[in-house]
């Protein structure tokens, strides 16, 4: 499957993104502040498609002038995430590399990936989090009208070895369409 934005398509990752990802995901403010060690070579990304990007609502974010992977967007379903256990609703989850912040990009990519996720998948929530002093990822949810639901101290970034605060907000149908 492929989205279409003004200037994007939403499009499953392919074996020969590797090193576009590569290009981004080893830059050490990119994957961190998500939750994720920043890529050490070619291989790992490679990898990381093979093993991590295989879900159905897992989304290459590319421009239209060139389809080259910059980003990463998905949509996490039930059984793939821990904010809900309902088949209704699922968990949102972007990154972008470093080069392309600050254009709009990201909540461009979002609003088309929720149009999607509320009326070709039906569901009636959306999830989506962010670590304190990520700004960037709050701002991209406010902008797609996302509403604070709760804070957690402590929270485990497994694949960081560490804890966080961490911020979950939500988005419902009824809130989407009254945008």
């Amino acid at each position: 499957m492929k989205m279409e934005t003004e200037r994007l398509f939403l499009r499953h990752w392919e074996e020969n993104d590797a090193e576009a990802l590569y290009e981004y995901a080893k830059d050490p403010d990119v994957g961190p502040i998500a939750g994720w060690p920043r890529h050490q070579n070619v291989e790992e990304s490679l990898n990381i498609i093979r093993s991590v990007f295989t879900g159905e609502e897992d989304y290459a974010i590319c421009l239209k002038t060139d389809n080259k992977a910059i980003g990463a967007i998905s949509l996490k379903l039930n059984g793939h995430t821990d904010m809900t256990d309902r088949d209704d609703e699922c968990e949102l989850g972007y990154w972008l590399g470093k080069p392309f912040w600050g254009q709009g990009i990201m909540p461009e990519a979002a609003k088309e990936i929720l149009r999607h996720a509320f009326e070709d998948l039906s569901m009636h929530t959306v999830w989506c989090g962010y670590y304190e002093g990520n700004e960037k990822s709050r701002r991209v949810q406010e902008k797609c009208g996302f509403r604070f639901i709760h804070k957690t101290e402590g929270l485990e970034v497994p694949l960081m070895h560490e804890t966080r605060t961490g911020y979950l907000n939500r988005l419902t149908k009824e809130e989407w369409l009254a945008q």
